[in-house]
């Protein structure tokens, strides 16, 4: 297989230069809007933001639009993709999706959050509900074969059938705008 390399530059931009994708599905409810400020601000930049450069060499976001949203007046980093258009749609649609696939080391993941201090009420309220979520989990995951089965604690719950992914995302946000605590499942 042959990888090509995609990032063909590496500026600080300031945020409020960088143009919105128009096709950026991602919403971003309030609790993580205030746990991104509370992360920039205890540890701040750790990781670029993603443009591609448009023909009147301006550059449009593909993977960063909170991040640029809460900093507009300050120079970010950005790597610059040599991406077409298509190919900048699929790594939109893509890029999260993905790393939500990944697996979750249940003891390593509790000692590592037992290490992590914060000061700030919203990022403690996101690492709380990651310990919550880990222990809901199955202490050991494989990794490959057919996923867990999923244990269903009692309590008041309800399913909501949705037609298709798209549908499942926009009710899913929709009640965690609400305030609800909300857990994707694929049955």
């Amino acid at each position: 297989m042959h990888i090509r390399d995609r990032i063909k530059d590496f500026r600080r931009v300031r945020a409020d230069l960088l143009r919105p994708n128009p096709r950026n599905w991602r919403t971003h409810p309030q609790a993580q809007r205030d746990a991104m400020c509370g992360v920039l601000a205890e540890i701040g930049y750790a990781d670029a933001l993603l443009a591609r450069e448009l023909p009147d060499g301006t550059l449009e976001l593909v993977d960063g639009h909170l991040r640029a949203e809460t900093t507009p007046q300050m120079e970010v980093p950005v790597l610059v993709l040599d991406l077409t258009d298509d190919e900048a749609a699929k790594l939109l649609a893509v890029h999260d999706p993905l790393a939500g696939l990944a697996g979750t080391d249940v003891p390593l993941l509790t000692e590592l959050l037992a290490d992590v201090e914060t000061e700030n009420d919203a990022l403690r309220g996101m690492l709380d509900g990651i310990v919550a979520d880990a222990d809901s989990l199955p202490k050991t995951l494989p990794d490959d074969g057919p996923p867990p089965e999923v244990e269903v604690p009692e309590m008041y719950q309800i399913v909501v059938e949705c037609r298709d992914e798209t549908e499942q995302q926009t009710v899913y946000q929709r009640l965690i705008d609400e305030g609800l605590k909300c857990r994707l499942l694929m049955l």
